[in-house]
């Protein structure tokens, strides 16, 4: 801050010392004039001036050291109180910004909630038809095209979901119950509603749950097994979805899902929870959403869980998800 405000100074200290120079000037021109006691009081005057601005640099920078720390909030309290006319300006200045910004925020945040509240609502909406719609499916007496309609059904089902679960994440904190979970009766829930799907591909499960419970909250963790499942069954082909649990070695509950599918590139395993995207290799793949892996990493985050992925092209990817423990819940969620 020192050199800066030298800057912001730099025509005040050099008309100084281009006075003095000009003093000594005279005094070397006019023999009249004392050199050396002129030396004497060119040499004072350059010590209290810089006795001034010492004194004055505290002063005048306390206000913009204080703006250089201020942080991006709308708390101007944390500015030191204008010591100038000029930084009088530059305060009234940002507190009329600064309303201004406010109010235009919770502008934006009240339509924000608005629009949120609708497009819930319309898909709660929509839920209803869509549940008839399953009920109708199952009446029919054409086996195949049943089959055909059921996988239609479920794809606009599953897209209606993740866009509710994601417009809730943002207040997940609000919807969280920390809890014992059975694992068995949640995954065959999962898997049952990928079902027609499964069949039409020709997958299966292989489902080996040494661990049978694990603390988080069952709701978010349906949502994010739904993710890794539905990517599993979508690149995957005519084989074995396997699904385990375990503790690994620090005590972690685990729980994985692993596909034979193409897998993931090498050069994409760091960007795959990043959002919207897909692939770098298969950028015609337009099913791909680039969603599902970025929402269940967000819920994750959340619930306190770490993501695990290994994948090799050609040969699958595993997706393993860690549990914290107990005393985590209660560091992490204040329980």
């Amino acid at each position: 801050m020192i050199g800066k405000y030298l800057r912001e100074r730099l025509s005040w200290i050099l008309l100084v010392i281009a006075l003095q120079l000009l003093l000594l000037s005279v005094a070397a021109i006019d023999r009249t004039i004392p050199f050396l006691p002129m030396l004497y009081i060119v040499f004072l005057s350059i010590l209290l001036f810089a006795a001034f601005l010492l004194i004055r640099y505290s002063k005048e920078t306390r206000f913009h050291q204080s703006l250089a720390a201020w942080e991006d909030t709308y708390d101007l309290n944390v500015i030191a109180a204008p010591e100038s006319p000029f930084q009088s300006i530059v305060m009234d200045r940002l507190n009329e910004q600064t309303d201004k910004f406010r109010k235009e925020t919770s502008q934006l945040v009240a339509q924000l909630e608005e629009e949120k509240d609708e497009l819930m609502s319309w898909i709660h909406e929509v839920k209803t038809p869509l549940t008839a719609m399953r009920l109708m499916i199952d009446r029919m007496g054409d086996e195949p095209l049943k089959e055909q309609l059921r996988l239609e059904w479920l794809r606009i089902h599953l897209l209606l979901d993740r866009q509710l679960h994601q417009k809730r994440i943002p207040f997940i904190e609000n919807d969280l119950y920390i809890e014992q979970v059975k694992l068995e009766p949640l995954l065959i829930n999962e898997i049952r509603e990928l079902r027609a799907w499964c069949l039409q591909k020709g997958i299966g499960f292989d489902v080996n749950l040494p661990v049978q419970e694990v603390l988080t909250d069952a709701k978010w963790l349906a949502f994010i097994v739904r993710q890794l499942l539905t990517n599993a069954v979508k690149y995957s082909s005519a084989s074995d979805i396997v699904v385990g649990s375990g503790i690994s070695p620090d005590g972690q509950a685990w729980l994985c899902v692993r596909d034979s599918g193409r897998g993931i590139e090498v050069k994409d395993l760091p960007r795959i929870f990043e959002k919207g995207f897909t692939s770098t290799k298969n950028h015609d793949d337009h099913a791909a959403t680039g969603m599902g892996l970025y929402l269940a990493k967000k819920v994750a985050d959340s619930l306190s869980i770490r993501m695990s992925v290994e994948s090799t092209p050609g040969v699958g990817t595993t997706i393993t998800l860690y549990f914290p423990r107990s005393n985590t819940y209660v560091h992490t969620l204040g329980m």
